[in-house]
């Protein structure tokens, strides 16, 4: 039901397609982290630590030269059923449809949760049997010290399942529609295999993804483009275009005017 594993690496990776098994804390000790996942996009350094409900996101993991060397995080595991049996012990009361459904949780350390990951990393060097008698008690601390400073709204987001298929696609969809991910890392958040991701967003969309996403980020560049400060070459790689030629040309293409007399209309 629990497990605790002090992972440590000198290689950085790039949004690699992860399926977590167990719902997991990632304590981060060295480097910075990223999760994408079917709801948010969460980023943190480490000042800050991540709780990530189980099943499928893409993680950036990066090392800062500055910091260290290597890339470092101490990974607490555990399942839905020990989440219900706290609850229970507990006596909190469990919302089955929460207003928040986050996948991921960031929350910043403090001398307590310091002292409670040191605790983890002597926990993870005895032996498996020793570990999972311990860890027990640890997951109790730890979940009592977090809803005690944070509230439960972050439990019940926990235990909230999706049954609703379609709810979960436009989910991942609405999220990322400003992401720079590709449409196999949309498939893969989506739970679907790329043929099927394309035939189910024709029928929710009426359009290629490519068209669509295209449509929303320059959409979202006119948005920008009101602060009359901004200037296309400030935007245009961040709405997801290699050159500034290819975005004016798109962009009047949609608008029926360059970005520059959009700004002055």
């Amino acid at each position: 039901m629990f497990a605790v594993y002090d992972y440590t690496t000198s290689k950085e990776s790039l949004k690699q397609m992860v399926t977590l098994q167990k719902n997991t804390f990632s304590f981060l000790i060295n480097g910075s982290k990223e999760v994408f996942s079917n709801k948010q996009n969460v980023s943190i350094q480490n000042d800050y630590f991540l709780l990530m409900k189980k099943g499928r996101c893409l993680m950036t993991e990066k090392i800062i030269s500055s910091d260290s060397d290597t890339y470092r995080s101490i990974l607490f595991f555990f399942s839905n059923e020990t989440i219900l049996n706290f609850i229970k012990n507990k006596k909190i009361s469990f919302n089955k449809n929460p207003e928040l459904k986050s996948s991921v949780f960031s929350f910043s350390y403090d001398a307590f949760i310091r002292s409670f990951v040191s605790s983890l990393i002597e926990i993870s060097k005895l032996s498996s049997d020793l570990q999972s008698s311990l860890l027990v008690s640890k997951f109790d601390e730890l979940l009592t010290y977090l809803i005690t400073v944070n509230g439960s709204g972050f439990i019940d987001s926990l235990l909230y399942e999706l049954h609703n298929e379609n709810q979960h696609f436009i989910e991942v969809i609405e999220t990322n529609k400003l992401n720079k991910l590709t449409l196999k890392e949309l498939s893969f958040l989506s739970n679907m295999s790329l043929s099927s991701f394309k035939r189910e967003f024709q029928k929710h969309f009426q359009t290629s993804p490519s068209k669509w996403f295209l449509e929303q980020r320059l959409e979202h560049s006119a948005i920008l483009l009101q602060d009359k400060s901004v200037r296309p070459t400030d935007i245009f790689e961040e709405i997801g275009y290699e050159n500034l030629s290819n975005f004016i040309q798109a962009f009047k293409l949609k608008f029926g005017m360059t970005p520059k007399q959009y700004q002055s209309s």
